[in-house]
């Protein structure tokens, strides 16, 4: 058992880099090699089973993950850039979320006829737009400043929105229904914001201290930093689930956006742990996939599909010129 671990460990790794090598000499998205690397690793041969290898663990190792990514991600979020871009991604992360999740919800339940409830729930997971996915695109498209930086905000803050949001609804409807919605929505909201935020600011202000006055050497000063972003993402879960990834990206942002210390040589290692960490994730989770998974793709599901690309490409494209940070053209399309 121990050496199939290690086995699994090192394959995942060795088949993730490579595909991301792969893809950067043929100039090709690394994210559609990973794809197919989980693909062939896991239903195609069967080599690789994660729920073997990591057992009850695989999801919570995953959560820690994705929360060093977004905690990287919002590193790399300048809050000068909202100057030019604010209302496109006010409109984004705000209506558009609504939109998406009402489209999605309807789209479900009479495309792929499921229950009006698992429906409503269904449209809130798909509001997460997911920075394992956006990021790695952008890298590769290169796209200009103001484009890329509103896509790069929306996939990162839309993350933690989508997830608290998609937590809710699940407890609204386990919860009695309606008449819990004012309860239950306000108090995880608040709860949210208040323990996110103040975690956040405190996990920043103690990296930063820590750093400034010399507490710690330099060879300790990223695993400092990943240790105070999992702790901060462990406690902002324990006052309220899911609320650990807004909070990590709150950390990522205040600590990117200050000015007292130089935090260039932790963007640079964490800029190389998120493409570790993307790279695994993604042969991961593909490598989950079973037979029976693919055999559930019929008409209706491609059709779903279909229709949720077109209804995204143009709610983005309306937010975007609503916003008139780009007159005149559309840059979703």
């Amino acid at each position: 058992m121990n050496e199939y671990f290690i086995i699994g460990i090192t394959g995942i790794v060795f088949t993730g880099i490579l595909a991301q090598w792969i893809g950067w000499r043929l100039r090709i998205p690394s994210i559609l090699l990973l794809a197919l690397a989980g693909l062939t690793a896991g239903p195609l041969t069967g080599i690789l089973r994660p729920e073997v290898i990591f057992g009850d663990s695989l999801f919570a190792l995953i959560s820690l993950a994705v929360a060093i990514i977004l905690f990287e991600g919002g590193l790399s979020l300048r809050l000068t850039d909202l100057k030019e871009i604010k209302q496109a991604v006010i409109n984004l992360v705000s209506i558009g979320i609504i939109i998406t999740w009402v489209t999605a919800s309807l789209g479900a339940w009479f495309i792929l006829d499921l229950d009006i409830r698992l429906s409503i729930l269904f449209g809130a997971i798909l509001v997460v737009t997911g920075p394992t996915v956006i990021i790695p695109i952008l890298n590769h498209l290169r796209l200009v400043s103001r484009i890329g930086a509103v896509a790069r905000w929306e996939g990162i803050i839309n993350d933690p929105i989508g997830a608290l949001l998609s937590v809710l609804i699940f407890e609204i409807l386990s919860g009695g229904g309606v008449g819990f919605i004012p309860e239950i929505a306000v108090s995880g909201i608040l709860i949210t914001l208040i323990a996110g935020t103040g975690l956040a600011f405190a996990g920043s202000y103690l990296a930063i201290l820590a750093i400034r006055r010399y507490w710690i050497p330099d060879k300790l000063q990223n695993p400092v930093v990943i240790m105070l972003v999992l702790t901060v993402f462990t406690a902002a879960n324990h006052f309220q689930p899911e609320s650990g990834l807004f909070a990590v990206t709150m950390m990522g942002i205040i600590t990117g956006n200050q000015k007292s210390i130089s935090i260039k040589h932790i963007i640079e290692f964490k800029e190389n742990l998120r493409v570790l960490l993307i790279s695994s994730l993604f042969v991961i989770l593909i490598a989950r996939l079973t037979f029976s998974d693919i055999e559930r793709i019929s008409l209706p599901v491609l059709f779903f599909l279909s229709f949720l690309f077109w209804s995204q490409d143009q709610w983005r494209s309306i937010c975007l010129l609503s916003s008139r940070t780009f007159p005149g053209r559309s840059v979703c399309s």
